[in-house]
Order: structure tokens, then sequence, then C-alpha cells
């Protein structure tokens, strides 16, 4: 009942987000200039897609391989897959899903690929806030724009909400910033009220998170070589960069569009992506829609920019990672018999 809940739930904010998004957009005209594209462009970008998606496993084979387990790379892609696949069904279970198809495959206990998982995405996490932190020194005047227009606009439903200057953004920032050192200096010093607070449920799950980001960064001393770990997550920011950035050439419209509007398209639509809904349907085009306009799109040239990128990638995963699935059923089923012929036999 919870999973069915939550799965109605992150439908039904996709949906929700889907009719904001789209509700002043001609959507007959939209499908007909994207029929238009360049699909030339589209199939180098699901070839970039499967690039990212083989660069991730033999990242997760060399997180498995400081535990004993050298799963083949072409088990591990399967996985890999198939875990995307889940995502785009049920949000938030594609890491449990690939670990599952793992553990069918190569026989890798769930609980230590799971590990593994954490610890990816650790990494992961930090690269796209170094991004983020990149994207914003290189773009702060349309970055903060941007957040002020956007979220000003729409908390206080006035368009003119935007007059707010970055310097008063920057005054802001820096007196919570300082407030923040000084509540944390505080409660160090409070001994007493330190254990209280780190008794308190929230701040406990928060305190395990960060241990467990630690213990993540802490396992690239056991790999055997750290450096090609560190160039494999590097090779799929890339990739993941370049997944969109070619789909610029797509359409006369974006076609002009620059490397700095690619890394706030990669940024903001990574973002987007982290919302509660299959695959981050509604967030990613709602926000990667709006920032667009900053580079000199309608909202509606946005909004189909947005359409295109997430559409192909959704559309392209959905369907190979659905053959994965299958390859998956079919290599286990085909264990299962040879199993049973085995014990036939003796």
């Amino acid at each position: 009942m919870k999973n069915a809940l939550r799965y109605v739930i992150s439908l039904g904010l996709a949906g929700a987000l889907l009719w904001y998004v789209f509700k002043d957009i001609d959507l007959s005209a939209m499908m007909e200039r994207l029929a238009q594209a360049d699909w030339s462009w589209v199939a180098l970008s699901c070839g970039l897609v499967l690039l990212a998606h083989l660069t991730r496993a033999w990242r997760w084979q060399m997180l498995m391989e400081p535990l004993g387990y050298k799963p083949t790379l072409a088990n591990t892609l399967l996985s890999v897959l198939t875990g995307y696949f889940a995502n785009y069904i049920v949000p938030r279970m594609g890491e449990v899903t690939r670990c599952g198809t793992l553990y069918r495959l190569e026989k890798v206990p769930v609980n230590q690929s799971f590990g593994t998982v954490v610890a990816e995405r650790v990494f992961d996490v930090l690269t796209l806030l170094l991004l983020i932190m990149l994207n914003f020194f290189l773009e702060f005047d349309r970055l903060s724009q941007f957040f002020l227009d956007f979220f000003g606009s729409k908390l206080s439903g006035t368009p003119g909400a935007e007059t707010s200057s970055t310097s008063t953004l920057l005054i802001i920032l820096g007196v919570v910033f300082l407030v923040l050192i000084a509540a944390a200096w505080w409660v160090w010093k409070n001994e007493s009220l330190r254990e209280k607070i780190l008794k308190n449920a929230l701040v406990g799950k928060i305190v395990d998170f960060l241990k467990g980001m630690a213990d993540g960064l802490l396992t690239i001393r056991r790999l055997r070589s750290p450096g090609l770990f560190i160039l494999s997550t590097l090779m799929i920011w890339v990739f993941y960069f370049l997944i969109s950035y070619v789909l610029f050439f797509c359409i006369p419209e974006t076609s002009s569009l620059g490397l700095l509007a690619g890394l706030t398209l990669l940024v903001i639509g990574a973002i987007g992506m982290t919302a509660p809904t299959q695959g981050g349907i509604g967030a990613y085009h709602l926000l990667v829609g709006n920032v667009m306009i900053l580079y000199g799109l309608t909202q509606k040239d946005g909004i189909t920019l947005a359409t295109f990128v997430h559409g192909t990638q959704m559309v392209f995963m959905l369907v190979v990672g659905a053959i994965s699935f299958l390859i998956v059923l079919l290599k286990n089923k085909s264990t299962e018999e040879s199993a049973v012929k085995e014990q036939v036999t003796h």
C-alpha cells in the first residue's frame, strides 16, 4: 500500500507539472516542429547515452573489485540499464533493481553491491555540486536573475517580483551564512545542547547521511586504480553534457546556443531530474524550459527543447531498458534450466 501510494503521488505530481508547463503551449505545432528535427543528431545522442552507461558499468566494476567480485562488463551493463528502466517506472527503485539484477546474473550479494552504489552516488553528487558552482561562477548574473524571477514570481504571483537586485541576494546569503556559522559555533561550545541536538531523529539521519558520504569517499583508497575511477567519473559527466548539447543542432531555433548554455542545461536539468517523479518528468520541463529564456529563446522554444531532450532520452532508455530486462530474464531462465539438468544428471 505504501509503495502504491508513493507511485500514485509521484505520477500525480508529474501530471500536474506537465499540465502547468504545457497549458499555454500549442502541442500540435510543437509536435510538427519536433518532427522536422534533424534525427541524425538524435542518433548521435543515443549513442552517447550508451557510452555514458557503459562507462558507469565500468566504474561500478572498479568499486566491486576490492570486495572480491569481478562481474563481467556485459552483465554489469545489463544491470545498470535495467535499473534505469525501473527508475522510469517507479521513482527511486533503480538502485535496488540493478543490485537485484546483478545478483541474478553474477550472484553478487545485494547488500554489498548496494553499498558500492551508495559510494558511487556520493561521487556523482560531489561532481554535480562542483558543476553547479562552476556554472554559477561562469553565469552568475544570468542564473541569479533566473532564480529571483522564477521563485519570486511563483511564490508571490506577481511578475514584478524580479526587481530584487543581485546585491540584495548576496547580502541575504551572506547574513544567512554568518548566522549559520555563529549558531554552529554556539552549539559546539555548549556540550549539553550538542548532545540533545544529536539525539534528535532528524539530526541523526543527517549525521548518518554525512557519515555515509565520508565512507563513500574513503572507498577510493581501496581501489586498485583510483585515477581510472576519477577518469571514469569525469567521462560520465562529459557524456551527460554532450548528450544534451548535440541535440541543440536538431532544431534551428537552438542550433546557435553555445557551450555555456549546454552547461546550464546539464546543471538545471540534473536538478530537475532529482524531483520525486518518474524520470524527473514535469520538473525537468519546467526548469529547463524557463532557464533557456536566459539564452534568447522564447518560453515556447525552451519548453520544446526540454521536451525534445528529455523525451528522446526517456524513450530510448525505456526501449533499451526493456530489451535489457528481457535479456536478463532469458539468461536467468537459461541458467536455471542448466542447473536443473545438472541436478538430474547427478
